[in-house]
């Protein structure tokens, strides 16, 4: 639970760091440091979602997540309606009214872009067409992008205000973070490529195919391949030399019958975009989302899958997304994790 709750903070936190360095850029010489306070904030605004929570039941609440609040309509009605409030707010800044759009459209657009690198999915369309946007390049807490903006973070807050190398300090956390997503981009070219020629020889066919890496790096991805009545998954690192060994996920969707006419499930079959298979454990059925992964599946090949939601027991659900991140890691899994990444 503690490694659940430290993704949720660290995506939290790079939103925060990546506000203030966007921030210290446009607006930290007319500002001072109040610009790292107010980019820090306006970045984190579309995730004020997070309060659906309180009245949503968990199938509601994790489709109503990154949806209209992270859309291309949200930033183009709250970008004027911001700059108004901060021009009354602050007469006196020195920034224009067109200056404070500019500052407000960045951030706001800042915030739903790198959303959309991750598994979860982002509404941009909402609420026109309810499809989630999702590049599948990052895990959403990577050190490897977040730690570039927290060093320049700190450097912002140390520095005085005019100090001649603040623009330096936040240019160069946002450029490092930018080439990481470079590179991220270019293990998952390389990821796809080897993946699908595995797919091939081993005489996989498949209508639908995505990769994503697992936890904290971009060096060992998890792959799933899509045919008619179920999937195949698989893990391959940048550096495997062997071919990518593949299971098959059976969709077995005649286990959701009983379930159809209730609302959760309908929620639960928008939200996955298709990427779900239905089991029993025990006496209990359960429907998975595979966009997120397995736990632990690097290792065992009977790994249960991160999003798993009891269909039986919906009360049993409020961190759905979040308890199988991390369950069961401890010193050991680590070690096989770091082991598995340096390849097959």
């Amino acid at each position: 639970m503690l490694f659940a709750y430290l993704s949720l903070d660290m995506d939290s936190l790079t939103h925060i760091v990546l506000g203030a360095a966007i921030g210290e850029v446009l607006a930290g010489r007319t500002l001072g440091k109040k610009a790292l306070l107010i980019g820090a904030i306006a970045n984190s605004l579309p995730d004020i979602d997070f309060i659906a929570a309180f009245w949503l039941d968990t199938a509601r609440d994790v489709l109503a997540h990154r949806g209209i609040t992270h859309s291309f309509l949200f930033v183009a009605v709250m970008t004027p309606l911001l700059s108004f409030l901060a021009g009354r707010l602050f007469p006196r800044s020195g920034m224009t009214r067109r200056s404070w759009r500019v500052f407000f459209g960045v951030e706001l657009f800042a915030h739903i872009f790198i959303d959309a690198f991750n598994a979860y999915g982002t509404g941009w369309f909402e609420p026109f067409d309810h499809s989630r946007v999702s590049f599948h390049l990052l895990f959403v807490a990577d050190p490897f992008y977040s730690t570039w903006l927290g060093i320049a973070f700190v450097a912002l807050l140390v520095l005085r205000a005019g100090h001649p190398a603040r623009r330096k300090w936040a240019w160069t956390g946002i450029l490092l973070s930018s080439a990481y997503l470079c590179y991220c981009i270019s293990n998952k070219a390389r990821i796809d490529r080897q993946a699908k020629v595995d797919l091939l020889a081993q005489h996989h066919s498949y209508t639908r195919y995505f990769s994503t890496p697992t936890p904290l790096n971009s060096w060992l991805w998890y792959i799933v391949a899509e045919d008619s009545s179920g999937f195949y998954t698989g893990y391959r690192s940048v550096f495997d030399c062997q071919a990518t060994d593949f299971r098959y996920q059976p969709r077995a969707d005649s286990l959701l019958q009983p379930f159809l006419g209730h609302s959760d499930v309908h929620c639960l079959l928008r939200f996955s975009q298709g990427y779900y298979t239905v089991e029993e454990w025990g006496d209990t059925v359960v429907f998975n989302d595979l966009r997120f992964g397995e736990m632990k599946g690097w290792e065992d090949p009977k790994a249960h899958f991160v999003f798993h939601y009891f269909l039986q027991r919906p009360e049993e659900n409020r961190v759905v997304v979040q308890r199988g991140r991390f369950a069961g890691w401890n010193g050991s899994t680590l070690r096989a994790f770091i082991r598995r990444i340096g390849g097959n």
